[in-house]
C-alpha cells in the first residue's frame, strides 16, 4: 500500500509530480481543494456544509475537511493508498490526520528560493480554461495569448515577486514544525525539485519505492539534501 503525503512550497512542482505518480501507483490524487469542490458539486451533506463556509468566505474547519478525507478514503479507489497533497499544512493538521490514517511515507519537495520566485514571476494562467503556462519553461505559442482559446494570460497577484516571498516566508514558518513532526516518526524524504519534472520524477520514485513492500527499485541515484 502507499499512503504518501507530499510537502513543499507554492511553485515546486508537487502538483504535476503528484498527478503523474498517483496515475503510476493506481491511487487517488487527494488535494483538500478538489475535495471541497467536488463535495459541494455533488450537494453531499458534507459539501453542503462546506459550501457554507466558503460563500461566507471563511477558511473550511479542519474537522470537515477530515470528514471528507475520511469519507474519500473509504471509496474502493482509496484500497491501494492514496497521494495526498495540500494537507496537512501544519503539526494541528499532521496530529488529527493521524487519527484518520496511517502514513506511510512523506516527501518534502526542497528548491532555492530563487528559483521558486522566478518560476512563480513567469507564471501565466488563462482566464477562460485555467491553463498554465510560463514564459520561459512552457511558454504560449503567441505571446500573451492562451493555445486553447487565445484569452489574453492573466499574471496573478500573488505571483508577483513581493508576493511570493511572503508566501514562501509563511510556508517556512507554518511547515517547519511540521517537517519535524514527521521526522522524528521516520517518514520524512528529501527531494530535491530543482531540474526538468522528468529529472524531478526519477528522483520521486526513488525515495517512494524506498522500503516499500513489492516495490521495484528505479535505478537514479539516492536523493541527496542540497547543501547549505
Amino acid at each position: 500500500m502507499h499512503r504518501i503525503v507530499f510537502l513543499g512550497p507554492p511553485g515546486a512542482g508537487k502538483g504535476t509530480q503528484a498527478a503523474t505518480l498517483a496515475k503510476e501507483l493506481g491511487i487517488p490524487h487527494l488535494s483538500t481543494g478538489d475535495l471541497l469542490r467536488t463535495a459541494v458539486r455533488a450537494r453531499s451533506p458534507l459539501g453542503q456544509e462546506a459550501e457554507g463556509y466558503m460563500r461566507a468566505g471563511r477558511l473550511v474547519p479542519d474537522d470537515l475537511v477530515l470528514r471528507l478525507l475520511r469519507e474519500r478514503l473509504a471509496a474502493p479507489e482509496a484500497a491501494r493508498g492514496f497521494l495526498l497533497d495540500g494537507f496537512p499544512r501544519n503539526r494541528a493538521q499532521a496530529e488529527a490526520l493521524e487519527a484518520v490514517t496511517p502514513v506511510d511515507r512523506v516527501v518534502a519537495f526542497e528548491i532555492d528560493p530563487t528559483i521558486l520566485v522566478q518560476r512563480l514571476s513567469d507564471r501565466r494562467v488563462c482566464p477562460v480554461c485555467a491553463a498554465v503556462y510560463n514564459l520561459t519553461s512552457q511558454p504560449p505559442k503567441q505571446d500573451l495569448l492562451c493555445d486553447r482559446d487565445q484569452a489574453p494570460l492573466d499574471h496573478r497577484p500573488d505571483d508577483r515577486p513581493e508576493a511570493i516571498r511572503t508566501r514562501l516566508e509563511v510556508y517556512r514558518q507554518e511547515t517547519a514544525p511540521l517537517e519535524a513532526f514527521y521526522r522524528e516518526r521516520g517518514l520524512l524524504r528529501p527531494v530535491r525539485a530543482d531540474g526538468t519534472p522528468a529529472e524531478v520524477a526519477a528522483r520521486l520514485r526513488t525515495v517512494v519505492e524506498e522500503g516499500m513492500p513489492g516495490a521495484t527499485r528505479t535505478t537514479s541515484p539516492p536523493t541527496k539534501r542540497p547543501s547549505q
